[in-house]
């Protein structure tokens, strides 16, 4: 396993969660099923996305939803 990786996008405020997606890749967006999203304050406080999971703060996002300053978010899609 290679070493540990992070990676951002920027997005325009008022994006929602398929053109976030689609700022990664097109097929993301136009196969996006949901969105897994994690607050940035709780991001910071649990310090993982493990971290985040085991306190129940991960959250699940549908097609309307507006991404909000800081959050990471795991993408589903087909």
């Amino acid at each position: 396993m290679g070493p540990e990786e992070a990676r951002a996008w920027t997005i325009t405020t008022g994006s929602t969660a398929p053109v976030a997606a689609g700022k990664i890749h097109t097929d993301i967006r136009d196969g996006f099923i949901r969105a897994d999203v994690v607050a940035a304050e709780d991001m910071i406080e649990h310090l993982s996305w493990s971290g985040c999971k085991e306190a129940g703060l991960v959250r699940s996002e549908g097609k309307e939803y507006v991404v909000q300053h800081g959050d990471t978010m795991m993408f589903h899609h087909r």
